[in-house]
C-alpha cells in the first residue's frame, strides 16, 4: 500500500496517510477534535477519540498492541473488526474477506468523513462495502453484502467491538432486562482478545467456564451445502454441544459485567448504554440488520487500565445465519454513540 499515493489521492477531506510496514494507516480527524483511525489492508478500526464537554477528548476503543511471533510485526488486536464467514449452496466451502481496499473518501472536517472500502471473493459472486463515518458525536461501520451468485449466500459474523473500560468490575449494560439469551462459547477470531487463562476454574474471581471456537471453526460446520434446511441443522450442532449453559431471560436492567461472561442475546434492545463508573462516563452502542447483540466480559480479575480493560460487544449473526437472496443487497450497521458531547 502506497500511502504517498493514498495522500496525494484521497486528500481534502480530512483524512492522513501513514505508511506502517506493508500497513497503512488512515486517521479521520474533525475540527471539534474527535478522531478516528483504521488499518488498511485489514480494516481494522484502531481508535475512536470522542470529543467531550471538557473540550478534551477520550479513547472509546480498546486496542492491544505486542511483539509478533515473526519478530518483524507487530500483532495488533482489539478495536472494531469486521469477523465475516460466506458459504452458499454453489460452492463446498467458506470464504472471508481478509483484504480491503480504498475505494473512497468523502465529506470534510466541519461535519462529518467518510471512507469507504471494497472487497470480493476471487470469482466476484460476493461484493462487499465496508463504510466508516466519523461524524461530530458518533463512529459507525456500515456494511453492504451484495449476491451475485445464481443461489441463495449464507453470512455468519458481525462486527465484533472492543469498548475501554476502567475495569469490567466498573461497567454497567442498561437496559438487557427480559431479554433472552443463550450462554456461549466466545469467539475468537483474528482480532479478538481473549485471555490466556480464560474459563480456568482455577484463577481467583473465576466466573463461568467457556471454550473458544474460531470464526473459521464455525464456518466449516456448514459443510457440503447442497440443501439449505441440512445446512442450518449442521449450523447449530456446535452451540447445543454440553459446553454451552442453557438458555435464559435477562433479569437485570443495571447488569453489573464484572464476572467472565459471553453471551447472545436473541431479543435485546437495538440500543444499548454502557455506564463506566470508574471514567464517570457512558455511550450507547446500537446497531441494525443484526439481530443478535454478542456480549463478552473477561472478566475483573486482571489490572486496571491493563490489556483486559474492556467489554466486547458485537453486533452479530451467529446463531441465526443472514441469508441474501440471489441479486439482492444486505445493509447492517453498527455505531458508537458519544452522548457527551458538548
Amino acid at each position: 500500500i502506497n500511502a504517498e499515493y493514498l495522500e496525494e489521492e484521497f486528500s481534502g477531506h480530512g483524512v492522513t496517510f501513514e505508511g506502517i510496514g506493508e500497513s497503512c494507516v488512515a486517521k479521520m480527524e474533525l475540527e471539534n477534535g474527535s478522531t478516528a483511525s483504521l488499518m488498511l489492508p485489514t480494516g481494522l478500526i484502531t481508535s475512536y477519540k470522542a470529543h467531550m464537554w471538557h473540550k478534551g477528548t477520550l479513547e472509546l476503543l480498546h486496542t492491544s498492541v505486542s511483539e509478533a511471533e515473526d519478530e518483524e510485526d507487530a500483532l495488533i488486536e482489539g478495536g472494531t473488526s469486521l469477523a465475516l464467514s460466506f458459504a452458499s449452496e454453489e460452492d463446498q466451502h467458506s470464504w472471508s474477506p481478509t483484504a480491503w481496499s480504498l475505494h473512497g473518501v468523502s465529506g470534510s472536517p466541519s461535519d462529518s468523513i467518510k471512507i469507504e472500502m471494497m472487497s470480493n471473493d476471487s470469482e466476484g459472486n460476493i461484493r462487499l462495502k465496508h463504510i466508516v463515518t466519523l461524524e461530530q458525536d458518533m463512529l459507525s461501520s456500515e456494511l453492504v453484502v451484495s449476491n451475485l451468485k445464481s443461489s441463495p449466500l449464507q453470512m455468519l459474523g458481525g462486527f465484533m467491538s472492543h469498548i475501554t473500560v476502567s475495569t469490567p468490575d466498573a461497567i454497567y449494560a442498561l437496559g438487557l432486562d427480559g431479554s433472552n439469551f443463550f450462554d456461549k462459547q466466545p469467539v475468537d477470531t483474528e482480532f479478538t482478545i481473549i485471555p490466556l487463562r480464560y474459563g480456568d476454574r482455577s484463577q481467583p474471581g473465576y466466573g463461568q467456564v467457556y471454550g473458544k471456537m474460531t470464526l473459521q471453526a464455525l464456518a466449516s460446520t456448514l459443510g457440503s451445502l447442497n440443501k439449505y434446511n441440512a445446512v442450518v441443522a449442521r449450523r447449530r450442532t456446535p452451540y447445543e454441544s454440553e459446553e454451552d449453559g442453557e438458555e435464559g431471560e435477562e433479569d437485570d436492567g443495571y447488569k453489573q459485567l464484572t464476572e467472565e461472561m459471553c453471551r447472545i442475546y436473541t431479543s435485546a434492545p437495538r440500543v444499548l448504554t454502557l455506564l463506566d463508573r470508574g471514567k464517570r462516563n457512558s455511550i450507547t452502542v446500537g446497531r441494525s440488520g443484526f439481530e443478535e447483540l454478542y456480549l463478552m466480559s473477561p472478566g475483573s480479575v486482571h489490572e486496571f487500565y491493563s490489556k483486559y480493560a474492556y467489554i466486547l460487544v458485537g453486533q452479530t449473526a451467529l446463531l441465526k445465519p443472514i441469508m441474501v437472496a440471489p441479486g439482492d443487497e444486505w445493509r447492517g450497521m453498527f455505531y458508537i454513540h458519544n452522548p457527551n458531547n458538548e
